[in-house]
């Protein structure tokens, strides 16, 4: 309820014009005493918050924001800007589904294009937001973005079979197709979803960047400050945390002298009166005060006082609490590192890192995936000197302090997850003790100019690189993506095969395989590619994916027209089929392609000892069963083309497929109209289903084969037939019968 309506409107026009002058302090005083006179104004407290974001009081500017929120739902701009601080703080998950909620704002006052900027921007924070990306390729689609919608599509594919999702990731790629059918990215993507090579996350397109434009300074500036958080890094934000849950806990509580003690120590903790802040938050704790926001605050000032025995007591204490765990980490590093304990230090160290990293990981695969990084890095402690360990945690400690720490960890890692996989765990170590910082700036220096398109740059860039660290084997794969993107394929193909090679130098076949797959995508007819794969997946028994390779490599030959080799290089397949005993299907699928030869050399009767062979390995094979029947009837086998004509229409009427068996009848008499055994059967199906008509038909045409071949005893049973189905012209049947004595 409003108080003094006068002291409102000076406070507000006070703060507006402190404002102005971005004296930010006096703007947050008067605010805050327009707010006192009229609580329930949105309007105050979208404007004190923003004088507190402003003065980088973020914890506070969210709270401002949430209760803006409340007095006033269907605005977007407090749940805008709390998504913002949410940003700035580094807590990206809330982040990205604040700014869906405020799209679902949007969406509601039927302003597509801003919910299309707020959903971009949860993308962008949380990769993985798979309805997000569906609504974004929708939404791009509908509005003409043709390229926007392309890149969703992917990014859809690239997340279905991230998830084990093939069919979808296809479907995806399909819609992007229909908008692009000669999309590249899209085309390669396709191709390797078809033949289980890798798919990579599309690269940015102009729809992105147009809506980035479009929201002007504001969006550059909430960019910008991705990760702007406590730049004391996670020992500052648990601190903070510890603070606020402190204060929260001790005003719930029954006020006594210990809590007086408490918030003393907070006030004079944030004011940075270090020591005396430590001495009341002793006489809080002699009081009574128990809680692990005491203990991780104390043990934070101990910390900065460098009392580094006291400060590991109490942070070893709380780093089984979720909320202060990476800070405790953090803070008990630093404390190690203060007493010279160079391998304790880096134990926690990478442990702050671990903590944060997984925090932000989207799923079970990526968490795995971040746990064997930092576990790696743990075990590869023990044998590491003395100065590396001062080099390594010289470095973690600056990957974990200033404003952009967390989006610089993120960064760092992805790097070190690169090597791990590319250059193994003991590059990993080396890599965050020579040097390690230049080099991840430059990767992620070239990453940067290739979603943007500038692949000069870019290759510049590797190039640096590949000077600083000849042999670090990313940066090479890089340049090959690069030169793939400019369209320079041969010269990519080259790099991939070097870098394998390198692989195999090491005698890491199963990377060599993995990459030559990779580069087998892009040239799917080259046969020394295939050669080369295939021995490596044999050496490391990889048998089922082997098969898939033999089977590729046949088509390969037959692409080129090489027959021969072809149909040997099927039979390697169907070999090493049955030795490991690949599911039927699978073996049948090599047969059809080696019958496929041999029809195309007119080598018909060994074809059909080969779909004979499919018969018996998968009897319920519907194209084997009719290349039988047509094979049999082309060298004159009618006799055993009706036994297979036979077993193909019993599956059919085990499925109750009845218009497959009328469809391969008719087709059937048609190609072979004075076939008796062929119309009688089609004449008991048309005479089974009702078509009377059709039945007489075919009798009559039966009775006439008979009779010309001189079965005379025969025609009489089929005339008894027709007649039985009472033609309209039966009288002519009877007199046929009585003439011929039947």
């Amino acid at each position: 309820m409003a108080r003094n309506r006068e002291i409102y409107t000076r406070a507000i026009e006070s703060g507006d014009s402190a404002a102005w002058d971005q004296d930010w302090k006096t703007a947050i005083s008067a605010y805050a005493r327009a707010i006192q006179e009229v609580p329930d104004d949105p309007d105050a407290h979208n404007s004190l918050g923003l004088a507190l974001l402003q003065a980088r009081r973020y914890e506070d500017a969210l709270k401002v924001y949430t209760r803006a929120h409340q007095l006033s739902p269907d605005d977007p701009l407090p749940l805008e800007k709390s998504a913002d601080v949410l940003e700035r703080l580094g807590r990206l998950k809330e982040a990205a589904q604040q700014y869906i909620s405020v799209a679902d704002v949007y969406l509601g006052q039927r302003d597509l294009e801003k919910a299309i900027g707020n959903w971009e921007r949860a993308t962008r924070l949380t990769p993985g937001l798979m309805q997000i990306h569906m609504r974004l390729a929708q939404s791009y689609e509908r509005t003409g973005q043709r390229k926007g919608a392309v890149r969703e599509y992917l990014t859809l594919a690239f997340n279905f079979r991230a998830n084990g999702d093939t069919p979808k990731a296809l479907q995806a790629v399909e819609r992007a197709l229909r908008l692009d059918p000669m999309n590249p990215q899209a085309l390669n993507t396709k191709q390797a979803l078809e033949s289980g090579g890798d798919v990579f996350v599309p690269q940015e397109t102009e729809g992105r960047a147009n809506t980035e434009q479009r929201d002007g300074f504001e969006h550059q500036a909430a960019r910008e400050s991705v990760g702007d958080s406590d730049p004391r890094g996670p020992l500052g934000e648990a601190t903070e945390k510890a603070l606020a849950d402190l204060a929260e806990y001790v005003l719930n509580s029954d006020l006594t002298a210990s809590s007086g003690q408490a918030i003393q120590g907070i006030e004079l903790q944030k004011i940075g009166e270090n020591a005396q802040a430590i001495n009341a938050f002793l006489r809080a704790e002699a009081g009574g005060t128990r809680h692990p926001a005491l203990s991780m605050s104390l043990g934070a000032l101990y910390v900065l006082q460098k009392q580094w025995s006291e400060a590991i007591v109490l942070l070893e204490k709380v780093k089984e609490t979720s909320d202060y765990a990476a800070g405790a980490a953090h803070g008990a590093g630093q404390a190690y590192f203060g007493q010279g304990k160079q391998r304790e230090t880096a134990r926690h160290l990478i442990d702050a890192l671990r903590l944060i990293d997984t925090s932000l990981a989207m799923g079970a695969e990526e968490t795995s995936q971040l746990q064997a990084v930092y576990t790696s890095l743990i075990n590869g402690l023990g044998a590491m000197e003395e100065p590396d360990l001062v080099k390594m945690n010289d470095r973690f400690t600056k990957w974990l302090t200033g404003p952009d720490w967390k989006r610089r960890v993120a960064e760092t890692r992805r790097q070190l997850t690169e090597a791990l996989s590319t250059e193994g765990a003991a590059a990993l170590t080396e890599l965050v003790t020579q040097g390690g910082d230049q080099i991840t700036d430059m990767v992620t220096k070239i990453d940067r100019y290739m979603r943007q398109k500038l692949y000069v740059l870019a290759m510049d860039e590797a190039f640096h690189a590949i000077e600083i660290a000849p042999t670090y084997l990313p940066v090479h794969l890089r340049v090959a993506q690069i030169l793939m993107e400019e369209g320079h394929t041969q010269p990519a193909i080259y790099k991939y095969n070097m870098v394998a090679n390198s692989f195999l130098a090491r005698n890491e076949t199963g990377r060599a395989a993995d990459i030559l797959n990779e580069v087998i995508t892009l040239a799917p007819t080259d046969v020394g590619l295939r050669t080369s794969l295939i021995e490596l997946l044999e050496k490391e028994e990889r048998w089922p994916e082997l098969l898939d390779q033999y089977i590729r490599l046949a088509g390969s030959y037959a692409e080129l027209a090489d027959l021969e080799q072809a149909r040997a290089t099927y039979q390697e397949a169907m070999r090493l089929a049955q030795r490991i005993n690949a599911e039927p299907k699978k073996r049948a699928e090599i047969l059809h392609h080696i019958a496929e030869i041999d029809l195309s050399r007119l080598d018909l009767r060994q074809a059909l000892r080969t779909y004979e062979q499919i018969r018996v390995i998968d009897p319920e094979n519907v194209e084997a069963r009719r290349a039988l029947i047509d094979l049999n009837y082309r060298l004159n086998n009618a006799v055993d083309a009706v036994k297979e004509l036979d077993g193909l229409l019993r599956i059919y009427a085990q499925k109750r497929r009845g218009d497959l068996i009328v469809s391969v009848l008719e087709e059937l008499v048609t190609q072979l109209p004075n076939d008796m055994a062929l119309r009688s059967r089609l004449a008991a199906v048309y005479r089974q289903i009702k078509r009377v008509p059709d039945a007489i038909a075919q009798l009559d045409a039966l009775a006439e084969l008979q009779f010309e071949a001189g079965l005379q005893q025969d025609a009489c049973t089929t005339i008894k037939q027709i007649v039985a189905l009472k033609p309209n012209d039966v009288r002519q049947y009877m007199q046929l019968l009585a003439q011929l004595s039947c």
